[in-house]
């Protein structure tokens, strides 16, 4: 078995094992699965150990308008982003017990005071069960039977142009050697589990028929739900393979209203340069957290596609110390995901209505308490409407709550533990926490003067919010530092 289907074959155990609370309903309803795996090789590579640390499902974003400025709400519910801050529960988890001595973390101290490492030998893995939304499900079709639908013909261009501009979405030019190279899409949004996308399925299925009782046919390729950032350059929206253009920023569709979300294709390639810890944990890590590899189930796919959304950061230079540029090793597993769109259609009768993406979203990771957290909407499955805003109605993956265990983690530190970027400053909300963690933040502003200059700013006004549980401490110094970064 190859390395790829090892990786996936125990992220599928994993998710198999898990209750039947926020799975799809079979045979009416798909998802998209993600994780996160430890790898832990002994002395010379002799033995490895994989195991899945973290792991989440998911396909919706919510709107503008439902966005909450107490943090309490998932902005983001698609797999690949779950499962990203499911293992910021796990990161955060194992640095208490790093403070706390414990040898069996994954961290060790590291030469900067307040700093830790990840211990030798220890390394992690993405897994994806489809590739992920924005530019690299931009693919060719194959003349192949596994096809979602067929190319589209020269006689159906005016019908993609009008009838799938409102569902697909659109990226952007690859420079090279200052020659802009566009790419063209199918009928299909290449599973990117976008609202947009169970919407648009019907639409494919009926002209499929027609489509192929046309003698002559275009290239085409996948298309993606994802929309190209505003103020940018836009997709071309023309027929057959010159519907998108690629390398562009793209945000996730909603249902009705724009999202401010960016594509997991985006995410991924800023994790290459960032990391994947966030500014939050970099206060008490001396450098990023990268994955190796990119593993990706088995679904409509392109190397080529794969390796050019997610380096798009290779050449970016000047970064502060800690901070690099890490292109993953990327892999595709032949093994396919159970609950996904392809295998869910085949158990599927006409009596059933259409196949839709599942609503709800489910996290889990290798934490000792809650592992495990189901989500819809942006809150927790089954919560009331009279609940909604209250601490019960939270995601434990939510910013709010993930800021609370931060703020758990700076009560597990004494003094003499706490890193430079957190003594003498008065820090009490989200947002300025965020904006101490200097390095991540001049990291940040590196990456996008040099390759996202169009990366949307999050509003500011969602990210003032304070959380202060009982065991949380006020770090104020001294009154006369209370400058808190712009």
């Amino acid at each position: 078995m190859s390395e790829a289907d090892q990786i996936s074959s125990l992220v599928y155990d994993r998710y198999r094992s898990l209750p039947r609370r926020g799975k799809p309903e079979a045979g009416l309803q798909w998802t998209l699965l993600a994780a996160v795996l430890k790898i832990s090789e002994g002395a010379a590579g002799q033995s490895v150990q994989r195991e899945v640390v973290a792991l989440g499902t998911g396909t919706k974003c919510i709107g503008r308008s439902a966005m909450s400025p107490k943090g309490d709400v998932l902005n983001d519910s698609h797999a690949e982003v779950i499962a990203r801050r499911s293992c910021v529960r796990y990161l955060t988890e194992q640095l208490c017990a790093a403070l706390r001595g414990d040898q069996n973390s994954i961290f060790c101290p590291a030469d900067q005071k307040g700093k830790w490492n990840l211990r030798p030998g220890i390394s992690f893995i993405f897994f994806s069960s489809h590739t992920p939304c924005g530019d690299a499900s931009i693919i060719p079709m194959i003349d192949s039977q596994v096809q979602p639908c067929p190319p589209i013909k020269a006689e159906q261009d005016s019908w993609v142009t009008n009838q799938d501009s409102e569902t697909v979405g659109e990226r952007r030019s690859e420079e090279t050697g200052g020659v802009r190279k566009r790419l063209k899409v199918s009928a299909d949004d290449a599973q990117t589990g976008d609202d947009s996308q169970a919407e648009h399925e019907t639409a494919v299925e009926e002209n499929a028929e027609a489509a192929k009782s046309n003698s002559v046919q275009q290239p085409d390729i996948h298309r993606t739900g994802a929309k190209c950032v505003p103020g940018g350059p836009a997709d071309p929206l023309g027929p057959g393979s010159e519907y998108h253009s690629v390398g562009l920023l793209r945000v996730k569709p909603g249902r009705g209203e724009p999202t401010l979300s960016l594509s997991c294709s985006d995410k991924l390639a800023r994790w290459t340069t960032l990391g994947f810890q966030g500014a939050l944990l970099s206060h008490f890590l001396q450098g990023g957290l990268y994955f190796r590899a990119v593993v990706v189930g088995k679904c409509p796919y392109s190397q080529q596609a794969m390796e050019r959304a997610l380096n798009r950061c290779a050449h970016v230079s000047g970064l502060p110390e800690g901070f690099s540029v890490h292109p993953p090793e990327i892999m595709q597993s032949s093994l396919e995901f159970t609950h996904s769109r392809t295998n869910t259609r085949p158990s599927h009768s006409d009596t059933q209505g259409r196949v839709v993406p599942c609503g709800a979203a489910v996290s889990w990771c290798a934490v000792s308490r809650q592992p495990l957290d189901v989500t819809a909407n942006g809150y927790k499955q089954g919560v009331t409407k009279k609940a909604l805003g209250t601490p019960q109605a939270r995601s434990l993956i939510s910013k709010v709550e993930l800021f609370h265990s931060f703020l758990k983690l700076l009560a597990t530190a004494d003094d003499s533990q706490l890193p430079e970027s957190l003594r003498g400053k008065e820090l009490r909300s989200y947002w300025d926490y965020k904006q101490a963690a200097e390095e991540y933040q001049q990291a940040w502003d590196v990456l996008r003067s040099q390759v996202f200059p169009l990366w949307p700013r999050s509003p500011r006004e969602l990210l003032l919010f304070c959380g202060d549980p009982p065991s949380a401490p006020n770090r104020s110094d001294s009154a006369s530092s209370g400058q808190q970064q712009s």
